[in-house]
């Protein structure tokens, strides 16, 4: 099913002429759940991935509260998705036999069971060029792989907890059939869904982070006298997007470009991926595509708000940057 995003409810650059040069495209990715192959661009999904290339890992050392293993998340979403599906007013959610179930999971292990050395990464995403007209390769590539090591202290700054991988599809031809997991997982809510995307390019406008202060001053002053949110309105489109404005930050303001400088080579970075905890919000929904069922009708779990399952530290976005000087660089990553 095609998503379209509805038109913006107001010309913002009626109002502020000097944003029109400002406007950049994005391609919102849409993701739903579903059964991607790994010939198809996903999120969650299997990876194109060389038989004869060694998966990526981290050998980096990570904390966790208690630790699941992927099959254990894969169960615990198995489980509540058909208590959702058959649930009735005034009836359990789950059965006797399921809360045990779920119970267990919530329990999980302990943090002692991780074991050292390398851990194989999960896969994020993987994006065909054909598909996602805001995505610049490399040289020779059409294809980008992510991937990361599902723990809450590894997804933020640069290191091989975060890696990316360019390819030229067309050149692997024996394809990895049994792909590493790591043994525990720090955090199920780092486990995307497999999910399709559905592509869309948009157009959008930097957050207020991104403006002069005069003209941001002057935003604000207008969102009170119009009734319209600036950053939930007409900015930055919410939701998974390659390319476009970076998210807005809510944690620090970007005072000093270098701190999103690639650290291998101190090139500038430019948003790639966006990865959020929602599609849309209470403050973003005017950006709900057109073709998802209104929320009363959709199902309650896990639903068009959160198809892929991922929650970014209790409900804020990843932003991934690219090295504008090489984009093999590892990306450099910030919880905004």
């Amino acid at each position: 099913m095609t998503r379209i995003t509805p038109p913006r409810p107001f010309d913002v650059t009626s109002a502020f002429p000097e944003l029109a040069g400002m406007s950049r495209t994005a391609t919102r990715l849409h993701p739903r759940a579903g059964s991607p192959t790994v010939h198809e661009s996903s999120v969650g999904g299997p990876l194109l991935w060389p038989a004869s290339e060694a998966w990526a890992t981290c050998s980096q050392e990570h904390y966790a509260r208690r630790l699941n293993t992927p099959e254990e998340v894969r169960t615990l979403r198995r489980t509540l998705t058909k208590a959702w599906r058959r649930q009735k007013p005034g009836e359990a959610l789950l059965t006797q036999e399921e809360r045990a179930v779920v119970e267990r999971i919530h329990t999980g292990h302990a943090p002692r069971l991780l074991p050292t050395g390398s851990h194989p990464l999960i896969p994020v995403a993987q994006l065909y060029a054909r598909d996602v007209p805001d995505m610049t390769c490399p040289q020779d590539t059409d294809l980008l792989q992510v991937l990361w090591c599902p723990f809450d202290d590894a997804i933020e700054g640069c290191s091989e907890a975060v890696q990316v991988r360019w390819r030229r599809a067309a050149d692997v031809t024996d394809i990895l059939v049994a792909v590493p997991e790591p043994a525990y997982i720090g955090n199920d809510d780092l486990i995307p869904t497999p999910c399709v995307v559905h592509p869309e390019q948009v157009s959008e406008y930097p957050s207020a982070d991104e403006l002069e202060e005069e003209v941001w001053r002057r935003l604000y002053r207008w969102e009170d006298e119009v009734g319209l949110s600036y950053r939930g309105d007409l900015s930055g489109a919410p939701g998974w997007k390659v390319g476009g404005w970076a998210a807005p930050f809510t944690f620090w303001e970007p005072d000093e470009e270098d701190e999103r400088r690639c650290p291998t080579c101190q090139a500038p970075t430019s948003p790639l991926l966006t990865v959020p905890s929602d599609e849309w919000d209470g403050e973003s929904g005017s950006w709900r595509p057109v073709g998802d069922e209104d929320e009363a009708d959709a199902p309650p779990y896990p639903g068009n708000r959160n198809p892929t399952q991922v929650t970014v530290s209790r409900g804020y976005t990843l932003q991934f940057y690219g090295c504008t000087g090489d984009p093999r660089h590892l990306p450099v990553t910030v919880i905004q």
